[in-house]
């Protein structure tokens, strides 16, 4: 079965937008869990627009499924999975600027650089993901630098989708065959949702996770909470 992460940046940016603590972050992570999300997820960036440094020191506390925390392995971020110490990390290489991610490493050009701190997770206990575009390449050069998994880059398929769907996910589906032969795991991200979840979740093979957010939030709005986790991880149960 592949596993549903929940990303609750979204919720630390409405949260940020007045100041205070309404939504509660804290509480929102474990209501994704008691409504079914089997991860969260979490993306702090260096100026903290959304989800905070101690937001994360916090959420260990309480996430009982499996933490995962994405960014850029910057020396503070290094430091501060090190101190928490999640399940898994994932690295991607947004800059300061950013509004979003959106490219995959070039793992080949930086492959020694992700070599050592990919260990320096591995050395704590800490599975590490490498984002990457879709790829067979990048996808090796993820495993050349001692990867455990490769989060794929969906917002190229997710923006084809409704125009062409078979020509969309054809390269996905290559890259996650290379992924098994690397004996890489297969995460994926970016702009998947309720129209196109499903038919990504039933092509491509091996699909492990998924981390949703912006869109899963969005849909909470309308459908609240509780019953949005229930679509969501409604389309990640039967092929058909």
């Amino acid at each position: 079965m592949t596993r549903l992460s929940v990303n609750i940046n979204k919720v630390a940016t409405l949260r940020n937008a007045r100041g205070g603590h309404i939504p509660d972050v804290i509480q929102v992570a474990k209501d994704c869990e008691k409504f079914g999300a089997q991860g969260i997820t979490v993306h702090p960036r260096p100026d903290e627009r959304h989800i905070r440094h101690d937001d994360v020191v916090a959420l260990r506390k309480v996430v009982s499924t499996e933490f995962n925390i994405e960014g850029n392995p910057e020396r503070r971020f290094i430091d501060l999975v090190l101190a928490v110490l999640p399940e898994q990390v994932t690295l991607v290489p947004d800059g300061h600027d950013a509004l979003t991610s959106n490219a995959g490493w070039d793992t080949l050009t930086h492959r020694d650089f992700l070599r050592e701190v990919i260990k320096t997770f591995q050395q704590k206990g800490i599975r590490v993901s490498v984002f990457v575009d879709a790829a067979a390449d990048m996808v090796r050069g993820a495993a050349e630098a001692g990867a455990d998994r490769v989060e794929l880059y969906t917002e190229p398929y997710a923006a084809q989708y409704g125009k062409q769907r078979e020509t969309a996910i054809a390269p996905f589906v290559e890259t996650a065959r290379e992924a098994e032969k690397c004996g890489l795991g297969l995460n994926a991200g970016h702009d998947l949702n309720l129209e196109n979840l499903h038919y990504f979740y039933r092509m491509v093979p091996n699909l492990l996770e998924v981390s949703i957010g912006h869109a899963l939030i969005s849909d909470a709005l309308y459908l609240g909470l509780e019953e949005t986790i229930r679509r969501y991880r409604g389309e990640l149960r039967v092929k058909s």
